[in-house]
């Protein structure tokens, strides 16, 4: 787009940068491409297992419960009922739980100013697991079916609290001291998951193996209603400060010139990690490094605005969680790997390739 200055004495064209409304034009399309492709893998990962459905089986079972006489039901024995008593839960869940990781992560980094932090890198999967690990082993039943998330937000709270504080070092998150606190707190927290399953029973301790090595097997409908509004509630508020995250970015000083509290806006952030942690530890467990690498990739596509940033993270999320699960559960017949053991498998080289980019261009972000 081009004018003219038309001050006195200015003759020259100028040129208006469209650089802001390209990226918004962009931020559009990737969020619009994102949901469309959400739907489609969702559709084909619902239809794959023993009993196999076509995705326009899927989609025709969908239309029916909803009342629309289109398309076919599924032809195989059983399929209706595999599909909504065991398939549909499970993809639903893998979207739940893959979005509360993308759209956590997105927020650790915008918090810690950091492109390596994430629930799993930091601990904070961890610390979560801790709190519902000591829910099982305890028997704790006060809050009924809220119990286990309830104790696997404390224990995200409290571990994303303390990284916070001993990560800062004269007002800075310095990448190396972000990593090795991230260490000592896995480390911490797996000698405490240890400690619990040495002293749980024998129920406990495969519950304990689940929450270590993450998996969706135990999805249903329970753990999607509980699940769900904790993720609505999460991506809610960090939405709210989309902006004031926008403007951390640009440093703490100028952040506070602009009119942020910056140090109440961590602390809410903190809170939202913590409850999108519990959203999808407290029912599959550590799955890790989805937070590190979807908000990076979408970084890179669509920039650093967290008005598109965190719904891109979230839908980003969803789609590597229910793809990640469906190749756990079909690429070894009658087997299913441990989900959290896959994400780390192909996570780790990633989380290897962005350490050593952000050490080359000195924790900037690009």
């Amino acid at each position: 787009m081009t004018g003219v200055d038309t001050r006195p004495g200015a003759t020259t064209p100028v040129t208006a940068a469209p650089s802001g409304g390209h990226r918004a034009a962009t931020g559009r399309l990737l969020l619009v491409g994102l949901g469309i492709a959400l739907v489609l893998v969702a559709l084909v990962a619902a239809g794959r297992g023993q009993v196999q459905t076509s995705p326009a089986e899927v989609l025709g079972s969908i239309l029916h419960r909803l009342g629309l006489e289109w398309g076919a039901l599924p032809a195989a024995p059983q399929g209706e009922n595999a599909l909504w008593v065991v398939r549909f839960p499970r993809v639903v869940l893998a979207a739940v739980v893959g979005a509360a990781l993308g759209c956590a992560g997105a927020v650790m980094q915008g918090v810690f100013g950091n492109p390596l932090a994430e629930p799993g890198v930091i601990g904070v999967s961890a610390g979560a697991a801790v709190g519902a690990a000591t829910a099982i082993v305890t028997g704790v039943t006060v809050l009924g079916g809220w119990t286990v998330p309830a104790a696997a937000f404390a224990g995200g709270l409290v571990t994303t609290y303390l990284v916070y504080l001993l990560a800062r070092s004269n007002g800075r998150t310095e990448v190396v001291t972000l990593v090795l606190t991230g260490v000592a707190v896995n480390a911490v927290a797996g000698a405490v998951i240890g400690l619990l399953m040495f002293v749980a029973d024998e129920s406990g301790v495969q519950a304990i193996a689940f929450w270590n090595l993450g998996s969706l097997a135990q999805a249903n409908w329970s753990a999607v209603t509980l699940a769900t509004p904790c993720l609505l509630v999460g991506l809610a508020a960090a939405l709210v400060d989309a902006r004031r995250l926008d403007l951390l970015a640009l440093g703490e000083r100028s952040a506070r010139h602009l009119g942020v509290d910056v140090e109440r806006l961590r602390i809410r952030m903190i809170v939202v990690t913590a409850l999108l942690g519990a959203a999808a530890v407290a029912f599959t467990g550590i799955i890790s490094f989805i937070g590190l690498v979807v908000p990076h990739l979408v970084r890179m596509v669509a920039g650093p605005g967290h008005r598109v940033l965190l719904p891109a993270s979230a839908l980003g999320g969803a789609i590597v969680v229910i793809v990640a699960d469906l190749a756990a559960r079909t690429l070894v017949e009658h087997q299913e790997l441990p989900l959290g053991v896959l994400t780390a498998v192909v996570g780790g080289p990633a989380f290897f390739w962005l350490l050593r980019r952000t050490r080359d261009r000195a924790g900037g972000w690009r």
